[in-house]
């Protein structure tokens, strides 16, 4: 049993819990004090504690606890009262019906909420091991929710397990350096203006691929040479882009060229197949892959991250390496947070091949700390640190 007496705008604020001697019941309470000083309001607290007490151990005050329902019946209600009601991106509930369905379910779904247990989590994180640490995370981050969500809603009193995460261990980004960027550009030309308008939307402009078969000509202006991507489509799906807020992105002058040469009337989507339908995801990674095998990058664009996805990472890798700051890297990139930024503050090889160059480079006669700091003293004040005789 405990009370906690805490002091908010003027008021003695208490915190009362009572625990059975078995554990077995529980029983809190969160009041404000009717009495003004510490001493008062700690008594009347104390008296209210007593009273739970007796009214917990009294067998005529008992209800019995309703059981907690397993993983698979409460999975339902989570995902309608959280993920939809709280109108996450299609994509978002797809993948925690994905993890629900394929992970979740089979290892913990006929265990009761309330009985999930920190060696379950274990031994999940035991059966994901040929996972990624990522993916792992992801699925434990599904269950944490989900559990946290029962424990809020009342299903369940608390967690009977801790859900610790996976250390995960950042790796690079890939992306094309310069030369292999133009091959690519080149390559994606002599193929067919879709496919050459989808690799300088991703790398001039950083669109994703929902953002690509989203894009309208409404978004196009051609004569400021701007792009704005307010859209995001994901398997027919239209919704805000991933961050939810729209950007502005200024066009270079291939990509405004392009567009312009690309202008119909057949659609009102930039993007979309001669019988007038929208592009696929599957049609548009297809396509700038075939542009990576003409250009001999097939191996750069090869595997998770790679088709579309590679372009952004090459816009953001380039504009970091030309020296833009990271917040307009930010902004044009529609980077939720900066720290997804920084992954692409680097220098490319070739860059960091010059840098070392310089330490191979005559160095000038070196001066000693004396000189060196006589140096950084302005003519005038030196001067008048002679005159007056003091140091500075």
């Amino acid at each position: 049993m405990s009370v906690t007496l805490r002091r908010r705008k003027g008021e003695w604020q208490i915190d009362v819990r009572v625990v059975s001697p078995d554990g077995t019941r529980h029983a809190r309470t969160r009041r404000r004090s009717p009495l003004a000083s510490r001493s008062d309001a700690q008594r009347w607290a104390e008296g209210l504690e007593r009273t739970m007490f007796q009214r917990l151990m009294d067998p005529a005050q008992q209800t019995p606890r309703k059981e907690a329902p397993t993983l698979r019946a409460f999975a339902p209600r989570f995902m309608d009262g959280h993920a939809r009601a709280n109108r996450q991106k299609p994509s978002g509930i797809a993948a925690k019906e994905m993890i629900l369905r394929v992970h979740l379910l089979p290892a913990l779904g006929h265990k009761r909420l309330d009985a999930i247990k920190s060696e379950d989590v274990q031994r999940l994180k035991r059966n994901l091991e040929a996972k990624s640490p990522k993916t792992v995370n992801n699925i434990l981050a599904v269950l944490s929710v989900l559990l946290k969500k029962a424990v809020e809603w009342e299903v369940i009193e608390r967690m009977a397990c801790a859900v610790k995460l996976l250390p995960v261990t950042k790796g690079s980004t890939r992306f094309y350096d310069f030369d292999e960027y133009e091959r690519l550009v080149e390559a994606a030309r002599s193929l067919d203006p879709r496919t050459h308008l989808i690799v300088l939307l991703g790398g001039d402009a950083g669109m994703r691929c929902g953002e690509m078969i989203a894009l309208e000509w409404t978004d196009v202006d051609l004569v400021n040479r701007q792009l704005c991507i307010r859209r995001s489509d994901w398997n027919g799906q239209v919704t805000t882009p991933k961050g939810g807020r729209l950007r502005h992105v200024p066009m270079t002058r291939r990509l405004a060229a392009a567009l312009s040469e690309h202008r119909h009337l057949r659609s009102p989507r930039v993007l979309c197949q001669d019988d007038t339908e929208p592009l696929t995801r599957q049609i548009v990674q297809t396509r700038a892959m075939r542009a990576a095998r003409k250009a001999g990058l097939a191996h750069c664009a090869s595997g998770k991250g790679g088709g579309v996805h590679i372009l952004r990472h090459t816009f953001c890798s380039h504009l970091a390496m030309r020296g833009a700051p990271a917040r307009a890297i930010q902004e044009l990139a529609g980077h939720m947070d900066l720290s997804m930024t920084q992954r692409y503050m680097h220098l490319s090889p070739a860059a960091l091949d010059s840098a070392i160059r310089l330490l191979e480079q005559p160095a000038g006669p070196a001066r000693s700390g004396r000189d060196a700091t006589e140096a950084t003293i302005a003519p005038k004040d030196r001067g008048n640190r002679v005159a007056t005789g003091r140091r500075t």
